[in-house]
């Protein structure tokens, strides 16, 4: 019998200290698969993805603290976005899930499985590495608001086309769905020298290296997968954001990844 096909995601929130964690539930009867987005995104950047894999996979993507529908921290550190992603897998019972991760997401998705081994089966990491410096302090030119969407994407220039779902219209006007000095806090923090995470396990692992990202470079790339056991190196022709410039070529590349591990 032929699966039925992928219907909208189920929206749900867990409540964590008074404070919303929204995510996306692709549902299905497959392996679970915890999907974590990179800064100024949000779950549904990976719809795409949970439709290849679907019936296979049912992938599960939140809206990290300050990101999308899910309320503001009262921080951005690494134990606050791990402890998100550790009670969300315990709260939907998930069993052991892969676990995926798209820049800032990739660093809390090898992170997560550094303190909590037991939560997580496999990773894959999307364009991100282990030293990390980066500086988001451009976003602090974007607008607050404006008076229509269309205004709110003339005033953000070229960075719009990156910015597509993070577009909402609010009571005072349009904005985004984030807070741009929360994103530079929170860059801040997840910035430094993370080699030890990285080596802490060695559940199979898949690192998706766009070639042109300005993120992460071939060398460290390359370092990453040498000096960590079970780990493979899949490379696209994309920049950092391999899963929206190339959706069909990511998810054959990690569904080819996710059909080779242990049932």
């Amino acid at each position: 019998m032929t699966p039925a096909p992928l219907s909208e995601p189920a929206r749900a929130a867990l409540t964590i200290d008074g404070r919303r964690l929204s995510y996306l539930d692709f549902g299905g009867p497959g392996r679970p698969l915890l999907a974590l987005h990179g800064h100024f995104n949000e779950g549904r950047t990976f719809a795409c993805l949970a439709r290849a894999l679907f019936p296979h996979w049912r992938v599960v993507a939140p809206d990290q603290r300050g990101h999308g529908f899910s309320d503001r921290g009262p921080d951005f550190s690494r134990e606050g976005y791990v402890g998100d992603a550790a009670a969300l897998i315990t709260h939907l019972g998930l069993e052991r899930p892969v676990v995926l991760g798209h820049s800032l997401g990739g660093v809390n998705a090898y992170q997560l499985a550094a303190r909590h081994p037991e939560l997580v089966s496999a990773l894959v990491i999307e364009d991100i590495g282990t030293e990390i410096d980066d500086d988001l302090s451009f976003c602090l030119s974007w607008p607050r608001r404006a008076p229509t969407r269309t205004a709110l994407i003339e005033q953000l220039g070229d960075s719009a086309r990156y910015l597509t779902d993070a577009l909402r219209e609010y009571a005072d006007g349009w904005g985004l769905a984030f807070r741009p000095e929360d994103m530079v806090t929170s860059v801040g923090q997840v910035g430094g020298d993370h080699w030890d995470d990285w080596l802490a396990t060695d559940c199979p692992a898949l690192l998706v290296h766009g070639t042109a990202s300005d993120t992460l470079g071939e060398a460290h790339a390359k370092e990453l997968v040498s000096r960590r056991p079970h780990t493979r190196l899949a490379q696209l022709p994309t920049g950092h954001t391999v899963h929206e410039t190339d959706p069909a070529g990511f998810a054959a590349t990690v569904s080819g990844f996710l059909a080779a591990l242990p049932t």
